[in-house]
C-alpha cells in the first residue's frame, strides 16, 4: 500500500513539473480571438489533443482562457464518462476474474474522476479558483494512471486508447487552469 501511496505522489510530483510554467501576459489571460487557442495549446503537454478538443467547440472562438478552461472541463467529462460506460459495459460480459478485478478497479478510479475530480475542476473554473480547478484536474490524470496500471499483468487493455486520452486530456485542462494562477 506505501508503494502505491508513494508511487502516486512521485507520479503527482512528475505531472505537475509537466504543467508549463511559462507567465502568459495580461492580455493573453484576457484576451479572445483565433490565437488564444493557439497561444493557450501551446503551453500544454499535449498541444494536438488541445487543438482538437478546443477547436471542436464553437464557444472557443471567443473564448478567453478561462473559457478555454471551462471547454476543456466540459471535454473530459464527457470522455471520462463515455469511458466509465464503457468499463460498465465491458465488465457485464468480462469472463475472466483477473479482467473483472482490474475493471472493477478502473471503474473505481472513473467514479472518482466523474464524481469527484472532474466537478471540482469546473467549479474551480467558474468561482475563479485555479489552484483547486489544477488539483481536480490531476488527480482525474491520477486516477486514469492507476486503471492503466491495473492491466499491466493483462493481455490485453481494452480501454486503453480511451484512458490514454483522459489522462492527456486532464494533463491539458490542468495546464490551462494553471495559466489563469
Amino acid at each position: 500500500m506505501n508503494n502505491t501511496v508513494s508511487f502516486a505522489l512521485l507520479h503527482f510530483a512528475f505531472c505537475f513539473t509537466l504543467v508549463s510554467f511559462t507567465p502568459i501576459s495580461a492580455l493573453e489571460l484576457h484576451g479572445t480571438g483565433a490565437n488564444m487557442v493557439e497561444t493557450t495549446c501551446q503551453k500544454t503537454p499535449f498541444y494536438n489533443l488541445c487543438i482538437s478538443a478546443l477547436k471542436s467547440d464553437p464557444r472557443s472562438s471567443g473564448a478567453n482562457v478561462a473559457g478555454l478552461a471551462q471547454i476543456g472541463t466540459d471535454k473530459l467529462k464527457a470522455k471520462a464518462t463515455a469511458t466509465l460506460r464503457q468499463i460498465t459495459a465491458l465488465l457485464k460480459v468480462a469472463k475472466d476474474p483477473k479482467l473483472k478485478m482490474a475493471l472493477r478497479d478502473c471503474a473505481d478510479y472513473y467514479n472518482a474522476i466523474v464524481k469527484y475530480d472532474i466537478p471540482v475542476a469546473v467549479e474551480a473554473v467558474t468561482k475563479g479558483d485555479p489552484k483547486f480547478g489544477v488539483e481536480g484536474a490531476t488527480d482525474a490524470a491520477n486516477e486514469a494512471d492507476a486503471c492503466g496500471r491495473g492491466f499491466k499483468n493483462q493481455p490485453k487493455f481494452p480501454i486503453y486508447a480511451s484512458n490514454k486520452v483522459v489522462h492527456d486530456l486532464s494533463a491539458v485542462v490542468a495546464s490551462i487552469v494553471q495559466l489563469l494562477l
